[in-house]
């Protein structure tokens, strides 16, 4: 049995170098991630995503379970993809209900495949407008009210995503609609299809992706520095 794991690098800055290295260790390549791509927004590049990984599953007939690992904004990235490839699980009512069913097939698929891990590592998961949310901005609010308003001149349509100043139409910001299934995008029901899903956050030293954001937490949440 074959399982394909995606290595999403994602991140603003990443290099071609490091893609390169991971598509010959791993299994797929994730083409389009870099620099200029990247900065055409979240749900821009989480399409390209998806339909390169449908691509790999098309070609490899044999794959079974799919995982992501996913750094910065590439966990963003994944997130819109996986609402994209999110196959719902069979009707009730459908004939082949009166036949056990796999798990998979209950919880929904990954493009056909069973989802396995899903992985996050310092990604922005709320964003980067607010208090703290970009630690180099020091939590002064005049720098970061400034850089919600000026971000798109330096990171285009992903600033606006991730600062939340997008407006498709008179819709809610894009991270906030990946909050719940919206329209085709079955963001949420994707992400409940994966066995085992872990958001990992840097505490500190992490000058761009604040602790709160990456950790999903209110400030409350967050734990005393003296108690870790």
């Amino acid at each position: 049995m074959e399982s394909l794991e995606v290595p999403q690098t994602g991140g603003l800055q990443r290099s071609c170098s490091l893609e390169c290295f991971l598509i010959e260790y791993l299994f797929i390549a994730v083409n389009g991630m870099l620099l200029k791509l990247t900065l055409d927004g979240v749900d821009v590049t989480g399409e390209r995503l998806a339909e390169e990984v449908l691509e790999v599953i098309k070609q490899k007939p044999s794959l079974r379970k799919i995982s992501f690992v996913a750094h910065s904004v590439g966990g963003l990235v994944a997130r819109y993809a996986i609402g994209r490839l999110y196959r719902p699980p069979k009707s009730e009512n459908d004939e082949d209900s009166l036949v056990s069913v796999s798990e998979e097939e209950t919880k929904g698929t990954i493009g056909g495949l069973e989802a396995m891990n899903f992985v996050t590592v310092a990604t922005p998961h709320l964003g980067s407008r607010g208090n703290k949310q970009v630690p180099f901005l020091f939590g002064v609010t005049a720098f970061e009210k400034t850089a919600s308003r000026v971000i798109h001149w330096i990171f285009r349509r992903t600033g606006q995503h991730l600062f939340l100043t997008d407006d498709d139409d008179g819709m809610p910001p894009l991270l906030r609609r990946m909050l719940e299934d919206h329209g085709e995008c079955y963001f949420m029901s994707a992400l409940s299809s994966f066995k085992r899903r872990v958001a990992y956050s840097n505490v500190g030293y992490d000058h761009i992706v604040g602790w709160r954001t990456s950790s999903i937490r209110r400030n409350s949440e967050l734990p005393k520095w003296e108690n870790l």
